[in-house]
């Protein structure tokens, strides 16, 4: 388990309260890459608790989160961040959860509930500019980085893929997969010709990437992101429609962002959120969320990419939650909510 890491986020109280003897329990928590939105909300999980005096938590970062939130729901940890796809999956005992089957996967993800929601990402294809991928017209054939071995991300840039070219992973393109934090050194030494994962703006891979050459990002082609697959698919458990503005990004030096006729750029944002044990205390649950809460525009100051993630936005239809998604808010993060004026929808209430 590693150890925390401190993001700086220069939250007043943590001068006075981040010793150890004021913590009131010790939690463990898994997340994926430092550089993303997951990692970003854990890790200042970790200093939002300590500040409070509520928790001393163990972060450990590059985590399958497949991994984590069965890991989370079988006891094993007290905190994971998961894409809202996989609470589904397991769910049905369907897809990485295969082997638990439908009735021990429901059992399991029956023990998980929610502290808040975030967009991990916006799909969208990115290359070298000496790649021979220009757009996805390209992918045909060529090595693409499409996620980690296994896990909600995969299975959304596999989704995305298809949708887009017509091509399946192993037939049309070969897929790369990888665990985050080996991904930025991979990019950087062409181990793809193109990469297909969840973006921010600015993005930490792609910073990376920049630093051995010129990059070109391209979105959803609008004609295929307003067509039947997509629309249907952007009401998938863990999905939700996104457009941003190209000349609203803020450039980057030897970065290019392709975008439709409009001056827009059009992809699925994966959606998930912070996750507990629905045995967690509930002075625990609703310590944590309000402290997260009460750092959101410090987070976002920090990590500017952040004000892209939705962070506080509690509609079903943008946070994903309610319907074919099985997870409910932990009592003690409603409580947190409401206390910071936000109404949890009926159907997202154990």
């Amino acid at each position: 388990m590693k150890p925390i890491v401190k993001l700086g986020l220069g939250i007043a109280a943590a001068s006075m309260y981040a010793s150890a003897s004021f913590a009131q329990a010790t939690l463990t928590a898994e997340t994926a890459g430092a550089g993303g939105a997951p990692g970003t909300m854990v890790l200042t999980m970790a200093e939002t608790a300590s500040a409070s005096g509520t928790a001393n938590l163990q972060v450990a970062t590059g985590q399958t989160l497949t991994n984590s939130l069965q890991n989370l729901a079988e006891g094993k940890t007290d905190i994971a961040a998961a894409p809202f796809i996989l609470p589904f999956l397991m769910s049905k005992g369907a897809g990485p959860y295969a082997k638990l089957g439908k009735e021990e996967g429901a059992k399991l993800i029956d023990n998980v509930r929610i502290l808040y929601t975030y967009r991990f990402g916006i799909f969208s294809l990115y290359a070298y500019d000496s790649s021979p991928v220009k757009g996805w017209d390209d992918i045909e054939g060529k090595r693409v980085l499409n996620g980690p071995p296994r896990g909600g991300a995969l299975s959304n840039a596999r989704q995305i893929i298809k949708l887009a070219t017509g091509l399946d992973d192993g037939k049309g393109y070969e897929g790369v997969q990888m665990n985050w934090d080996q991904m930025p050194q991979a990019i950087t030494e062409n181990a793809a010709d193109a990469m297909v994962l969840p973006t921010y703006f600015p993005d930490t891979r792609v910073t990376r990437a920049l630093s051995a050459g010129n990059v070109t990002l391209w979105g959803v082609p609008q004609d295929k992101f307003e067509g039947e697959g997509f629309t249907k698919y952007s009401r998938a458990p863990g999905s939700a429609p996104m457009t941003l503005e190209v000349s609203a990004i803020t450039p980057q030096e030897g970065l290019k962002i392709i975008g439709d006729a409009d001056g827009n750029i059009r992809s699925i944002a994966t959606v998930g959120g912070d996750l507990v044990h629905k045995d967690m205390d509930f002075e625990t649950a609703k310590a944590l969320t309000a402290g997260q809460i009460a750092a959101f525009d410090a987070i976002t100051k920090k990590a500017p990419f952040m004000a892209y993630a939705g962070l506080g936005v509690l509609d079903p239809a943008l946070s994903s939650t309610c319907g074919p998604n099985p997870l409910k808010y932990h009592p003690g993060a409603i409580a947190a909510w409401e206390e910071a004026g936000v109404t949890v929808p009926d159907c997202a209430r154990p």
